[in-house]
């Protein structure tokens, strides 16, 4: 089964996040559980925290639907000391946030070596990162998002992916969450279904369908292999609805969060239909 919606807005509380999910149909969905262009928040207090579990479970959202996503601010690969330990704090209270509502996993942007460091000791920041907090908390999965490649950000590769999750060390909590757009972006086709096969058995080689916790289905503004970060509603950019077709009737992708981070949220309600019917033909 393919769980399907998008990601919603939390204003007015996280508990109306689920509400927004429900009134598009869906039966999974993406939040933030702060302010993600804030360092500091405040704390979840016990009503809201009740509130959210009550919506998740009078609507049957449970644990492995909901992917929620951190602050844009954090850089867990950062090159300097002082941001390092700034987004190592805000990482941590992410996790405690999700360990507070319930939630099972949290998203993540891997992080960028501000082309201060290399590669490689950048990624072992970041799994350092990951490491640390892992260790200060329990029954949450840190979910790496592959990204653009744009800037100097990392994990736009696969291999980049699969290096950070070789130097975890509990690798049951941790694994990744795939970006349709991100992958095209960073020169991974999809834009036929032999295409995507093929990149859905690349990722398979080299990091493990094994590791999939979620996906991000967005179409493309941007070019095959442009390392640029522009979303698309579905068939509309450069990617094309026989992607998205064919990763419905992937069973390999069953029981994960299939998260729609498209342009028009007011088509969100008709791209979920849409989906669900692909993966009924």
């Amino acid at each position: 089964m393919k769980y399907l919606g998008a990601h919603v807005s939390a204003a007015g509380g996280v508990d109306q996040a689920v509400l927004r999910a429900v009134e598009i149909g869906a039966d999974a969905f993406a939040l933030f559980t702060k302010n993600q262009r804030q360092w500091q928040a405040r704390p979840l207090t016990d009503t809201v925290i009740e509130a959210f579990r009550s919506a998740c479970h009078q609507h049957g959202f449970g644990p492995g639907q909901v992917l929620p996503h951190d602050s844009y601010l954090i850089n867990l690969g950062h090159p300097e000391a002082e941001g390092l330990t700034k987004s190592r704090a805000a990482f941590l209270d992410e996790f405690q946030r999700c360990e507070q509502l319930g939630i099972d996993r949290l998203n993540f942007h891997p992080g960028s070596h501000l082309r201060k460091i290399d590669e490689s000791d950048c990624l072992a920041r970041i799994a350092e990162s990951i490491n640390g907090v892992l260790a200060e908390t329990r029954g949450v999965t840190a979910v790496i998002e592959n990204t653009a490649g744009q800037g100097s950000n990392l994990g736009w590769r696969f291999e980049q992916l699969a290096e950070i999750i070789a130097q975890v060390e509990d690798k049951s909590r941790v694994g990744v969450c795939l970006d349709t757009c991100h992958a095209f972006a960073a020169g991974y086709d999809l834009r036929t279904p032999e295409a995507t096969t093929a990149t859905l058995d690349e990722f398979d080689r080299v990091v493990g369908l094994a590791f999939l916790r979620g996906m991000h289905l967005n179409d493309a503004k941007s070019e095959l292999g442009s390392r640029v970060d522009r979303h698309h509603s579905l068939g509309q950019g450069n990617i094309g609805l026989d992607a998205f077709t064919t990763l419905m009737h992937d069973p390999r992708l069953d029981d994960i969060p299939m998260i729609l981070e498209t342009i028009d949220p007011t088509i969100w309600t008709e791209e979920i239909a849409w989906l669900r019917a692909q993966q009924a033909a």
